[in-house]
């Protein structure tokens, strides 16, 4: 065997890299296995390049809207799509040059190939997998494989983590084919601007790139099977962002579903059967489909050793430790909430458990979401409904964003924050957010909620003024009766 290691990695996502770095920091001798990017789905294809097309949609709009701050912009503001994919583009290899600096660094050994379990670790003995050379052939444009990367062959080690990630979602019929039905993958890096597109699915992925598209001017429309967009929110925060993103000119169908897709040479026709059963024919040029994601458990060995999924997912433990002793799982392909600050705290789980630390399990109801439209939407903990049917006697704050001076000067003052609260203990148990900045403003609950901080904590807080953040300080004045500003 070419090498033995205390701790080799499968995937150099967000999940996997982190817990490269983490086990170099504790003086374990690491290797990670990647076999197309460095840095993975997140910012080769995920979360870095979309945000930066929404930055693009966003000085977009505010440029259109220059008149409304009073500046003059004098000839017709229009979109520059090969310029945005290629800010886009440069953004993501910036980020993959970035992690393998941070290999080079921590002196994480960097496997190029795809990797297969072949043993499983037991006792002082390692387990044992298998690289071969990469099948999959990329997503392109895509960064260049690293400089000095360990290539095919047989390594070992003593702790085996899977952090393999997970890919786009394809229903029966209605496979992407990457020119009229696209993914996430094609929908960053579109040839030409689509005049209309149809969207299937309104989670974080739906709405971001229908709310990007529209930006730009294309006709947008989105089928949802639930009675909500952005399903997992709190209802009456994903009310407002509907009735805002209409204003914004995007169109919703919801409680129904795409059954059938007709193509023609450069449209679709999409067959959207409603809820009374009734079906309508869209025609569109393009479709998205972001119905979701499923786990990369395949091929890589998993049931030749015997570990156990459920539901698509690798079992995992409160410490991310599989039915395989010396087998661990992180991230997406360990299941829900699929999000690289949940791989990357899992990561951190991991490797300290490994290395005997005292560590504390993850949980995931203090896990925040973010969805990146505009208005942004945030939230973390349970939602009202979810308080109530868990049982909890609850106290309910609401503050606008139009009461809130940085909002109305900023000229973005449409929104909430809606904080729940324990009536009898006072716990924070969950804070909705909808409005400008909030997935930056969301961070403020997380850390209260870690904390396990009650409405006096909150109160007797000084926010800085003027700020977007007095909002959630008024909002939890409000659960109690107490709001100054409203």
């Amino acid at each position: 065997m070419a090498d033995t290691y205390d701790v080799i990695i499968i995937g150099a996502g967000p999940g996997g890299y982190v817990a490269a770095i983490r086990a170099a920091q504790l003086g374990m001798k690491t290797a990670i296995v990647e076999r197309e990017h460095l840095a993975g789905i997140c910012s080769n294809w995920g979360c870095i390049p979309t945000k930066a097309l929404l930055r693009s949609a966003e000085v977009m709009h505010l440029a259109s809207h220059g008149k409304d701050y009073g500046v003059a912009i004098e000839g017709t503001v229009r979109p520059d799509l090969a310029a945005i994919v290629k800010r886009s583009r440069g953004i993501a290899e910036r980020m993959n040059g970035g992690v393998g600096m941070l290999m080079k660094k921590n002196k994480v050994d960097v496997i190029w190939g795809e990797a297969r379990l072949t043993k499983a670790p037991s006792g002082d003995k390692g387990g044992e997998i298998v690289v071969s050379k990469p099948a999959k052939k990329p997503m392109q444009p895509q960064a260049p494989q690293p400089k000095n990367a360990k290539g095919e062959g047989a390594y070992a080690a003593r702790h085996i983590v899977v952090a393999t990630g997970a890919r786009p979602r394809a229903l029966p019929g209605i496979e992407p084919d990457g020119k009229l039905i696209w993914t996430y993958f094609e929908a960053m890096v579109p040839q030409e601007l689509p005049k209309s597109l149809l969207v299937m699915g309104s989670g974080a992925i739906g709405i971001e790139f229908a709310s990007f598209y529209r930006t730009l001017g294309v006709d947008v429309t989105v089928v949802e099977l639930m009675p909500q967009i952005m399903p997992v929110e709190d209802a009456e925060i994903s009310k407002f962002a509907q009735k805002r993103l209409e204003k914004e000119g995007l169109k919703f169908i919801l409680e129904a579903k795409v059954t059938k897709v007709d193509k023609a040479a450069n449209s679709i026709t999409a067959h959207v059967e409603k809820k009374d059963g009734s079906v309508e024919k869209i025609t569109a040029d393009r479709l998205i489909s972001a119905v979701g994601v499923q786990c990369n458990t395949e091929n890589l060995g998993l049931e030749a050793i015997g570990v156990k999924l459920d539901r698509g997912a690798i079992a995992i433990d409160g410490y991310c430790r599989t039915n395989v002793p010396g087998v661990y799982a992180i991230g997406d392909v360990a299941g829900p909430p699929m999000l690289a600050h949940k791989a990357e705290h899992e990561a951190v789980i991991c490797i300290e458990k490994i290395a005997g630390m005292n560590v504390h399990p993850l949980d995931k109801t203090l896990v925040p979401g973010c969805t990146y439209c505009h208005p942004q939407v945030a939230s973390v903990g349970l939602t009202e409904a979810r308080a109530k049917e868990a049982g909890h006697d609850i106290r309910v704050g609401r503050f606008p964003f139009v009461a809130n001076g940085k909002a109305v000067a900023l000229g973005d003052d449409q929104g909430m924050v809606k904080t729940i609260f324990d009536k009898k203990t006072g716990q924070l148990l969950g804070a909705h957010l909808v409005g400008p900045e909030v997935t930056e403003l969301i961070q403020g609950f997380v850390v209260a909620m870690n904390l396990e901080t009650t409405e006096e904590e909150l109160f007797h807080t000084v926010f800085p003024h003027p700020t977007l953040s007095e909002t959630m300080k008024e909002s939890a004045l409000d659960a109690f009766g107490r709001a100054l500003n409203m």
